[in-house]
């Protein structure tokens, strides 16, 4: 039994990662050279209710990923504006520390294995759902399974950047290098849809995607004085005067971070390299603010003038994170909906990568239950995917909507025995760790 996953961000890795200690053969096809998509310039998990998610996950059976990358972490219990007891894990190791657990799980990574086509089985009845039975890369090589993954993301092509944004800058996505994104689900015919922010794009409402939340600097290129307050509390928050203010809030796919205090302050994370909280800040402005004479961005190498553009390519799926009109495709990541940010990821991944091994052994779909904030995050968003105005926000655990929504069913906790006992409740203990037979 093979199940074939495209896409190695944290979403990719995280299917592959449950799909291997099923038992099932993996493979992981990465358009790259490298892991981790967006997670390698990330660094920020457990803030807010992404804590609840993380820990649900792990009672549930499907925390590897969240306990990896627990033991990676340069600062834990950081407070920043907007945001509590984030953990920070170091972007530099964590795609190679993904390798080798991958490696010992005995998943096959195969690099700059960028997905060109699809075979699908041939339909007697035009209005079953259709079936994968392999997918070709760009180097002619056909790589059959009997269930497949889509993680491929929602950023670029390199077109779509400068279609929707203002210029791809994607010195992580590394499209134009490496070929842009290609969608497993267009390939096989699935109308994909767009978040929606607002501007005018050609006289007309809303613009499709949004811009990428933040950017990096090199953190050599700081002055001693922020360099060491970063070391120590991996936080540094500069007040700006009003002329140097950037307000670029409403671009960002990052929403929760879509605060006054991003706007009025240089927000600096430690995750090896500086993070700064904005999608794009002129540089001319940034080496102004004392400290930052020298500042230099490490990505984009663009980051004066914008950032790559996402949430462009999401697909329609059911609860089980299953293709809909797709018989053994599964969905994990940005591609399942407007979700945001590296927990969301792996929550999606590991959903799919249980249920695609389900699928692929003829057994029933799993749905997490709704009494979770996994679940519920699940369920809830793909309602929001009907509509054009579900379409106008961004679903994260550590802000927006979502967490709102978490608060007012006062499902947010830090209190892991609550999450414990909750998850006990709804008889998802250890869900993922089980191994169903036939």
């Amino acid at each position: 039994m093979r199940i074939v996953i495209a896409g190695g961000g944290f979403a990719g890795c995280a299917a592959a990662m449950q799909v291997a200690r099923m038992g099932a053969e993996v493979i992981l096809a990465e358009r790259t050279d490298m892991l981790c998509g967006t997670g390698a310039v990330g660094g920020i998990m457990r803030n807010n209710g992404r804590y609840t998610a993380a820990e649900e996950m792990i009672v549930m059976g499907g925390g590897q990923m969240f306990r990896l990358i627990d033991q990676h972490c340069r600062h834990k219990n950081v407070n920043f504006p907007g945001h509590r007891h984030a953990s920070l894990f170091d972007t530099a190791v964590m795609p190679a520390v993904i390798v080798r657990a991958l490696a010992a799980l005995g998943v096959k990574i195969c690099y700059m294995s960028r997905i060109t086509g699809v075979s699908l089985r041939e339909r007697t009845d035009p209005q079953a759902d259709g079936r994968i039975t392999a997918v070709k890369n760009d180097r002619g090589e056909l790589l059959e399974g009997d269930a497949f993954i889509d993680a491929t993301g929602t950023a670029g092509p390199l077109s779509a950047c400068h279609q929707y944004g203002r210029g791809c800058a994607s010195c992580i996505m590394r499209c134009a290098s490496f070929g842009g994104r290609i969608s497993l689900s267009s390939l096989c015919g699935i109308k994909e849809y767009a978040a929606l922010r607002e501007g005018k794009l050609s006289g007309q409402g809303d613009c499709p995607g949004a811009l990428s939340g933040a950017c990096t600097l090199m953190k050599a290129s700081l002055s001693d004085k922020i360099r060491e307050q970063l070391d120590l509390k991996g936080v540094a928050v500069i007040a700006l005067p009003p002329e140097l203010c950037e307000d670029h809030l409403k671009l960002k796919a990052c929403q929760q971070y879509a605060l006054p205090e991003f706007a009025h302050n240089i927000v600096l994370l430690d995750t090896g390299h500086a993070k700064l909280m904005s999608p794009y800040y002129p540089l001319s402005k940034l080496q102004a603010v004392p400290g930052l004479e020298n500042a230099r961005y490490e990505d984009p190498y663009a980051g004066s003038i914008g950032n790559s553009v996402r949430l462009t390519a999401s697909v329609p799926r059911t609860d089980t994170m299953q293709v809909k009109g797709m018989e053994n495709l599964f969905c994990a990541g940005e591609k399942s909906g407007i979700f945001v940010g590296h927990t969301e990821a792996i929550v999606t991944g590991v959903l799919a990568g249980f249920n695609a091994v389900m699928a692929a052994r003829g057994l029933p779909l799993m749905t997490l239950p709704a009494e979770t904030v996994c679940g519920d995050a699940i369920a809830w968003v793909n309602e929001q995917m009907a509509c054009t105005v579900g379409r106008r926000y961004k679903y994260t655990f550590s802000g927006s909507v979502l967490f709102e929504r978490m608060k007012r069913q006062g499902r947010y906790t830090t209190d892991t025995s609550v999450i414990r006992e909750r998850v006990r409740r709804a008889g998802a203990e250890n869900v993922f760790a089980m191994q169903p037979q036939l």
